[in-house]
């Protein structure tokens, strides 16, 4: 049986940035239309957070019984280090998507109904990512689901539940925290190239090979940047102190672009992440200060 450090291992905490980040960004619209409704912002957190977690077991779980997992280059893997049954991963994949399910349901009932719909699509989209009998995940469009789910719904999405209106700033929020989100994604896959394309995973990063996933990354950061430009643009021009994000992002570009192979671009999962949260706490900080 997996110890207890062994599963918080499994969910992937080192990934969990990516769900805080649009949770901070679309609360920081929010509050710069005078509408943040704090109790609704944290039920959008747990259901971000839960819903990460439920993608990390549901991937540990699909990718175990197809033993994609067998020669892991990255963190440790639940099912495919055989410290953990597949049913059991399975059972707390969905566990996680109860819990997101429940919090979403109250949102929505606080909100609008139709909130439903979109939360049901969410879940359908993590578990095909990597589960079912063919997971669009190994056909190349893992950073599609990223970027739609953990930038476009979350951060609208958490806009939405406290303005109740349309904000062309978190539209713009979105799509930087949703290009950051890819980037993580992106560089693990390019550390997972050689182990992928052994297992048949047709990743994003296998399809354009070494070379160009590693300018997709750096596009994806310019990207963000561009994005804070136009929040700023769309609201006040202290959220330019967004792009303080580049200070953590920069040495993982570095070591992209400077050729780094395999566990060498571990650091640079973490670095990403960090510069992801960076950019929401940045720019959030700036929204609700003005």
């Amino acid at each position: 049986m997996a110890t207890a450090s062994e599963w918080v291992q499994g969910a992937r905490p080192r990934t969990l940035p990516a769900a805080v980040a649009p949770v901070l960004a679309g609360t920081g619209v929010a509050a710069y239309a005078d509408a943040a409704v704090w109790w609704k912002a944290l039920l959008a957190l747990v259901v971000s957070l839960a819903l990460q977690v439920a993608v990390n077991y549901a991937n540990d779980y699909s990718d175990g019984i197809r033993g994609t997992d067998d020669e892991r280059v990255g963190p440790m893997r639940l099912v495919g280090s055989q410290v953990a049954t597949p049913g059991a991963v399975k059972r707390a994949a969905f566990l996680a998507f109860g819990v997101a399910g429940v919090a979403g349901l109250v949102l929505a009932a606080s909100t609008a109904w139709w909130l439903v719909a979109v939360g049901a699509v969410s879940v359908v989209a993590a578990w095909y990512y990597t589960g079912g009998s063919t997971p669009y995940g190994y056909l190349g469009l893992g950073e599609v689901m990223v970027f739609v789910f953990f930038g476009l719904v979350a951060v609208i999405g958490t806009t939405y539940v406290q303005v109740e209106a349309w904000s062309t700033p978190a539209l713009y929020a979105g799509i930087g925290i949703g290009a950051l989100a890819c980037a993580i994604l992106v560089v693990n896959n390019l550390r997972d190239i050689p182990t992928d394309t052994v297992a048949g995973k047709r990743t994003l990063a296998v399809r354009l090979g070494d070379a160009r996933t590693r300018r997709l990354y750096l596009a994806l950061v310019v990207a963000a940047a561009v994005c804070v430009v136009l929040v700023a643009a769309s609201t006040t021009w202290w959220a330019l102190l967004g792009l303080g994000f580049l200070a953590p992002a920069t040495p993982g570009v570095r070591t992209v672009l400077g050729g780094a192979t395999g566990p060498a671009l571990i650091p640079v999962l973490q670095q990403t992440g960090v510069a992801e949260l960076a950019w929401a706490v940045l720019v959030a900080g700036a929204l609700v200060l003005a």
